[in-house]
Parts: C-alpha cells; structure tokens; sequence
C-alpha cells in the first residue's frame, strides 16, 4: 500500500480508502489508485484483514485424491462457500500422507472449520478433532460424536439395486465389500438384508474390497480364474462403488465377458466418470450437489452458533439404470 501511495502521490490512508470502497476520495483519484495498483501488480490480502479481525472465513476440505466422487462434492462445496462469504482450502489424504496429517495442515492455516470427505478415523478421533474445531463428515455416519454429518441413506440405495437386478431375473448375485471405505458396511449389510428377503441366501456372496479400481480388477480375475475351475460365473456383481465397478469391467472386457449379456454390473456413488464409458454404468446416485451444500451449511451455521448441536442430513440415493445391467443369460428373451 504504502508504494501504491508513492507512486499515486497520495497518502496509505487515501489508499485504504479506496481499497475499502468507502467515500473519502474523488473519481479521479480513485481511478489513478486503482491503475497504479494494477501496474505494479498489487492485491489486497484479504486473508491478512481476516486474521487481523480474529476470523480467516476459510473451511478446509480433506479429500482422497483418486476418489472421483469426491471431486465430485469439491466442485460443489466451491459456489456455496463462496455464496456464504467463505474461501476453501484443499488438503489431500493419498499413500504416505494420512488423514491426520492433512486436517492438521488446514488447522496450520488458520481454516476456521473443516469439512471431511469420507473420513475412515475411528469415532473417537473424530469426537476429539470434533471438540477441537467445527467438523463435518461427508459420506460417513458418526453417531454420538461432536461431529455434524451428511450421507446418503445407504441402504435404501441397496434395495434399489437389488430389486431392480431381481426383477431382471438375477439370483446368482455377487457383492465387492468396500473394506473400510465411508458407507462400506451399510451397503454390506443391506446387500445380505436383500438376498436373504428375496429368497436368495444360498447364493449370498461377499468378496472382501475396497474403493478402488485394483479391487474390482482382482474381484474380477478371481471370478474368472474360478470360472476356469468350473464354477459358473455369477449373472450379476455389485461392487462397492463406481471406482470398483469400472475395475471389474475392465478386468471381463478384457477376457471376452460381454456386459450384461453374460454379467451385470452395478456400482455406487454415480460419479462422473460412470457417464464416461464406452457402455454407461448402471449405478446408484448419490447427489454430490445437495451434499457439498449440505457440509457447508452446517459448517457454517455451526461456527455462527457455536452452541448448536452436531446435526445429520440423510439425503435420498436414486437407482440409474444405464448400459451395464440387464437380464441374466439364461433368462427367456
């Protein structure tokens, strides 16, 4: 500021005005402030008045790099913390850099609550960093923690993928678990609820996973080197998410399994990247928009009325059926 003001020949205090908008100076002289500021490249550092009044307005998001469905929800938390008057900052959990670590650089720069995509800590962690600064988790229930939440209701999401692969004709169903990924063991459990309504309890079957491509590929080699052996493919799998999903595709495309005429698949969070392949993933949605707006409101109204208590918004998964489910082979066309 103080060289704005040399140049400007003008006084810091003039300058301030300016910068703040506020009436004090001419047309003129604001104009000549504002195209010596611009010449010599200076920005107003609203950070450093932020810190100044005791506040940063910044929400720090912790997120896993490969995890599509979480850029998904960053692209949403942008326009509704920018509309609530809030900046974001990204912090990456990815191999050697775990989770404690990234929410305690966006703690280290002074972001005033933090908002955690799919966090796998234990409760109490989480209750602790909860007593600590405003948290939410996204993707992931935490009951009984000072922690706020939003998810989708994951079982109801199951049903509908069950139901909808039974009605195709399905019996011979397969799960990938989602190991310890957000929403992993809802989904788990909801699965063996549907084979065991539908009848379908000796043919229950969950392959141990998680939320990535290499899961679904391995799934997808198992059941193959175990077709060889003589035991029947399954007519249908449902994979833990989108990313494991697209792993099994590629591990049957590549050995000569036509989806769905000889295998089903359906996944879950309906990312951007299931609307990318070359055959449409049949996948269950959940609304990455709501939820991003969801986190950030609560964020926010938490830190406004810091006496609030935590909050949980279950939001409703929808069932979209695209190119890679449809009846089983053995089923009359």
């Amino acid at each position: 500021m103080a060289d704005v003001a040399e140049k400007a020949g003008v006084s810091r205090a003039l300058v301030s005005i300016v910068f703040r908008n506020q009436p004090g100076a001419s047309e003129e002289t604001r104009q000549r402030v504002l195209r010596v500021a611009d010449e010599i490249g200076y920005r107003p550092d609203s950070a450093a008045r932020l810190l100044a009044r005791g506040r940063s307005r910044t929400l720090g998001v912790m997120f896993t790099v490969h995890q599509t469905f979480h850029a998904d929800l960053v692209e949403g938390i942008y326009p509704e913390a920018e509309r609530l008057g809030y900046e974001v900052l990204l912090s990456a959990t990815a191999e050697g850099r775990g989770e404690r670590k990234a929410v305690e650089a966006l703690l280290g720069h002074r972001c005033e609550a933090v908002i955690l995509l799919g966090p796998d800590a234990d409760p109490a962690d989480l209750d602790a960093l909860g007593q600590r600064t405003v948290t939410v988790s996204v993707g992931r229930r935490v009951p009984h923690v000072r922690v706020d939440s939003v998810h989708t209701a994951e079982g109801k999401g199951i049903r509908q993928a069950m139901d909808h692969l039974v009605e195709l004709g399905h019996r011979r169903i397969v799960h990938i678990d989602g190991g310890r990924g957000p929403g992993s063991a809802e989904r788990r459990r909801a699965y063996r609820a549907a084979m065991r309504r539908h009848g379908l309890e000796p043919e229950l079957r969950v392959i141990p996973g998680d939320h990535t491509e290499r899961s679904g590929i391995e799934a997808g080699r198992l059941l193959l080197e175990e077709q060889a052996s003589g035991r029947p493919l399954p007519t249908a799998v449902l994979a833990g998410n989108d990313r494991c999903a697209m792993g099994l595709l590629m591990s049957l495309v590549r050995a000569g399994v036509e989806v769905p005429r000889d295998l089903s698949v359906v996944g879950y969070d309906d990312s951007h990247l299931s609307h990318l392949m070359p055959i449409g993933l049949t996948t269950v949605r959940q609304d990455a928009v709501l939820m991003a707006e969801h986190a950030v409101r609560f964020a926010v109204e938490r830190l406004e009325t810091p006496e609030r208590e935590p909050r949980e918004a279950v939001l409703d998964p929808k069932l979209v059926v695209r190119g890679t489910s449809g009846p089983p082979p053995e089923a009359p066309v």
